[in-house]
């Protein structure tokens, strides 16, 4: 068993090194809401995206993330949060030499499910991007460019 599927339990599902756990479904809640548990490696993170419909709010617990929202930086950690308005474009990284274990809530709920197509299919950025590209847009979400770091400048 790995550190990170400790944290979150034997329900934990990995995509590309990142575990997740729903612990508010968008079923619980009539769709209002989704809270996923996730533990991000350190240099990873999504490629810039965009949730058509949804706002998102990240919670750090652990770790150190920074953020690109619309061009602007910025880094949280332990306790911080950051908010990201729906149809903006965002992204982010961790930046902390541990693994950034983060609550993502989205208003309305639904994101859980994409990680889970995710995970069952263990699609790879950017070996798969077209599948993935075809999963997300059911979810309402676009991937729009790199994730910060990739060699077109976002470093």
């Amino acid at each position: 068993m790995q550190m990170n599927e400790f944290l979150l339990g034997p329900s934990a599902i990995e995509w590309g090194g990142t575990f997740y756990k729903t612990i508010l479904s968008t079923s619980a809640t009539g769709g209002a809401m989704s809270i996923v548990d996730s533990v991000s490696p350190p240099d990873s993170g999504p490629p810039r995206h965009v949730h058509h419909d949804a706002d998102e709010a990240f919670l750090i617990l652990t770790g150190d993330c920074e953020f690109w929202i619309e061009g602007a930086r910025f880094t949280r950690g332990p306790g911080q949060s950051a908010f990201v308005p729906r149809g903006q474009e965002h992204t982010f990284r961790v930046v902390s030499t541990i693994p950034c274990r983060h609550l993502i809530i989205l208003t309305p709920g639904g994101l859980e499910g994409f990680f889970g197509e995710m995970a069952a299919g263990q699609y790879r950025i950017p070996d798969d991007m077209a599948k993935i590209d075809e999963i997300a847009s059911r979810f309402r979400m676009k991937f729009t460019g790199p994730p910060l770091g990739a060699s077109d400048g976002n470093t």
